[in-house]
């Protein structure tokens, strides 16, 4: 390499990569995409200033690690030795792997042939988890619910926050979630100056990504393995370049049957948010999209119901019109408090006829107690011929059965069994089958939002819908229970 290629790996981060690459992985070759030229304009912007907060969702074995963790470092260095660095993972581990990697490409013959005037590691101070330099910055590496080192940063960088494998755990996923708020995002230098990257694979709606999204003030750059459709654009004016539905993110190293056993061993849930960066899938998890049907009231004159599904197309659904059923029940789902940060009380009102059951409206809002009783009483009011109403007896609902038991008839205590996610499972084949009718999207608009949380169940924010739901159509068809009884034995004596 002669003075120009290094002058060009100064001034730009995509040709170090590049030639750096040998360096770091020397027995593999350099496969480009265009997600890797993404990725690093991003990162270069970062560098800028152009960007303070960055997101970037992009499947596994896509060169994340390297990119953010292990290059970036060594690049910036280059102009501003003075830079100091906080990196963390869900494992300490992993945070030490990148650690190494970039220690190693700083300290081989490569980069110091070239740029060894610009700063020297200290000796003093040249570990796995810490290094610094003599223009007094440093790279410190720790792990997610580790030690904070009571150290500053110009650069904290989240890698992989979140154990896939736990993921599913409220209280482990919340840890990470205070522990980036109360730690390591407070750990900037210069609140006008540094920068905080985060990088990593969905894995839940309320994991980091979604926690931060929901904060807002972050640029997301999301990648997911197979097109979508999606043509969000960044600050750096950015958009995805694929145009085709399903066209892949990285085919030179992932095609169309390194991507199928990815999926085969990954499940449809885990595909769905590492591969696609969407925790649930696009056809739904345990309820599927278009397994709904829709309804109109008479004389609508409604349009058919337009539904996405998972292969691009789109399907139409006519909505029949019905003016009557057989029985109404009112199904609730309560919620402990009223906060804002609390669950939502669901309360839903429930028609059969025949085998057909139609959800004929819903109430759904963060209510404290005293507002839940006014809704199943306002509730109860609209819809008298729902005489059964079925509570769940936990939350709040237990103080709304003792309120209203002498006041509204035909309230029945529930005490579900199983989990949300068995009760599902029950529900599900009704679902199915085509035996359940939503209202007309265009005359309640509120059915897409319960459609996308039926279809994001169980990873999705909520499941308050969700268990009002199957809570109703599990009491329609609840299976006798069966009872074995042990005939007595006679013992027959000879004559």
């Amino acid at each position: 390499m002669d003075e120009l290629e290094a002058e060009l790996a100064v001034r730009s981060f995509r040709d170090f990569v590049r030639q750096a690459w040998l360096t770091v992985e020397p027995s593999t070759p350099f496969v480009p995409g265009w997600h890797i030229d993404a990725i690093i304009d991003h990162l270069e912007a970062v560098s800028r200033g152009d960007i303070r907060n960055l997101l970037i969702n992009v499947p596994p074995r896509h060169m994340k690690s390297l990119l953010v963790s292990v290059f970036w470092p060594a690049w910036e260095w280059l102009r501003h030795p003075e830079r100091r660095w906080l990196f963390s993972s869900y494992g300490a581990q992993l945070s030490i792997r990148d650690s190494v990697k970039c220690r190693r490409l700083i300290e081989s013959p490569w980069y110091q042939q070239h740029w060894a005037d610009r700063f020297a590691l200290c000796g003093d101070q040249n570990a796995k988890t810490r290094f610094d330099n003599d223009r007094s910055g440093y790279r410190i590496a720790t792990s997610v619910g580790g030690a904070a080192t009571g150290e500053g940063g110009d650069r904290i960088v989240c890698d992989d926050p979140h154990n896939v494998q736990e993921a599913e755990s409220d209280a482990v996923r919340k840890s990470t979630l205070d522990w980036f708020d109360v730690v390591m995002s407070t750990r900037v230098n210069n609140p006008k100056t540094s920068a905080k990257v985060v990088v990593m694979q969905r894995c839940h709606q309320r994991d980091l990504s979604g926690h931060l999204l929901d904060q807002g003030g972050w640029e997301h750059l999301c990648l997911p393995a197979e097109y979508e459709g999606s043509r969000r654009e960044t600050s750096i004016s950015f958009v995805d370049p694929r145009a085709e539905h399903g066209e892949l993110l990285w085919p030179d190293r992932f095609g169309p049957e390194e991507l199928a056993s990815l999926k085969t061993s990954l499940g449809s849930y885990a595909a769905a948010g590492q591969l696609q960066q969407r925790p649930s899938p696009l056809a739904g998890g345990l309820i599927k999209r278009p397994w709904f049907r829709f309804w109109a009231p008479p004389r609508s004159n409604l349009p058919p119901v337009i539904i996405r599904m998972p292969d691009g197309t789109e399907q139409s659904f006519v909505a029949p019109e019905i003016a009557w059923v057989e029985e109404q029940i009112q199904s609730w789902d309560c919620a402990f408090k009223g906060q804002e940060d609390s669950d939502y009380v669901v309360g839903q009102v429930w028609g059969r006829k025949g085998s057909a059951y139609l959800l004929l409206a819903q109430t759904r809002c963060r209510m404290d107690f005293p507002a839940t009783v006014k809704a199943v009483r306002r509730l109860s009011n609209d819809w008298p011929g729902a005489t059964a109403k079925f509570i769940e007896d936990k939350a709040n609902g237990s103080a709304v059965i003792q309120t209203l038991a002498h006041e509204i008839p035909g309230i029945i205590p529930v005490n579900p069994e199983g989990g949300k996610i068995s009760r599902a499972m029950a529900a599900s084949p009704l679902i199915e089958a085509g035996n359940v009718y939503l209202p007309h999207p265009m005359r309640e608009a509120w059915v897409n939002d319960f459609i996308e949380e039926c279809v994001n169940f169980p990873n999705g924010a909520h499941d308050d819908q969700v268990d009002a739901m199957t809570q109703a159509l599990l009491r329609w068809n609840m299976a006798p229970k069966v009872y074995y009884y042990e005939m007595p034995r006679y013992v027959i004596s000879p004559i």
